[in-house]
């Protein structure tokens, strides 16, 4: 109880402010090919899309 300090009142500027700050931080503290890998995905082929055969079914 003796020695506590209150919490100093913050706004939401301020406190987004800091978890950005702590992103960063964390960021550039760990391996910087780390984000690169979960960012990207597999490329899919667009080969498999079934072609649209509507205007020669009703012969327009």
């Amino acid at each position: 109880m003796t020695n506590e300090t209150p919490k100093k009142k913050i706004n939401l500027q301020e406190a987004i402010r800091q978890q950005l700050e702590n992103k960063k931080k964390q960021t550039s503290a760990g391996k910087p090919n780390n984000h690169l890998n979960q960012s990207t995905k597999k490329l899919q082929s667009q080969q498999t899309k079934k072609q649209n055969n509507q205007k020669r079914r009703t012969g327009v």
